[in-house]
C-alpha cells in the first residue's frame, strides 16, 4: 500500500470529490490511503507548530517505509521520472511507501530528516488541498505509465 500523510483536512468539496475520484482510480492498480494528521493553529510559533505536526507525522510512519517528502528543496520529476523513480522504490521498497505533506509552515527538522527522498512538484507556490490533489494525480499517472497506458504528456 502507497499512503499520503497529510496535515490538516481538505474543506472544499470540490478538491475533495477530485480527490477520491483519483483514490477510486487507482484501486485498478494499487491501493492508495490517504492519512490526515491534525495541523496547528497558525497563531503558534512556527516551530512549535512545526514540532507538534511532525510528532504526529512521525507517529504515522513505520520503521522500515521509505518516506517521499514533498519538499521545495527536493528534486523535480517529469512524469515519466517519477513514475520511473517510484517503480524503482516499489521494487526495492515493496508496499512500504509513504508520502508526507507537511503543514502550511513546513516540517520539523526531525520530519526532513526522516525522509528518504525530497520532492519538489513545482516552483509555485499551492494551497495544500491543492498539492494533495496533484499528489494522487501524479500516483495515477504513474501507474498509467508503467502498464504502458495512455496519459497526456
Amino acid at each position: 500500500m502507497i499512503r499520503c500523510i497529510c496535515v490538516g483536512r481538505i474543506k472544499e468539496r470540490s478538491l475533495q470529490e477530485n480527490i477520491s475520484e483519483y483514490l477510486k482510480r487507482m484501486q485498478a492498480y494499487h491501493k492508495l490511503e490517504i492519512v490526515e494528521v491534525a495541523d496547528e493553529a497558525t497563531t503558534l510559533h512556527n516551530n512549535k507548530a512545526m514540532e507538534k505536526e511532525g510528532a504526529r507525522i512521525l507517529a504515522k510512519i513505520k520503521e522500515k517505509e521509505y518516506v517521499v517528502l514533498l519538499d521545495l528543496r527536493g528534486e523535480t520529476f517529469d512524469s515519466v521520472s517519477f513514475a520511473d523513480r517510484l517503480d524503482n522504490i516499489l521494487a526495492t521498497k515493496g508496499n512500504q511507501v509513504v508520502f508526507v505533506i507537511g503543514g502550511s509552515q513546513g516540517v520539523s527538522k526531525e520530519v526532513f530528516e526522516r525522509a528518504d527522498l525530497y520532492w519538489k512538484l513545482s516552483d509555485c507556490t499551492f494551497p495544500h488541498g491543492i498539492v494533495r490533489l496533484l499528489l494522487v494525480e501524479q500516483i495515477y499517472r504513474a501507474f498509467r505509465i508503467l502498464n504502458k497506458e495512455p496519459y497526456h504528456k
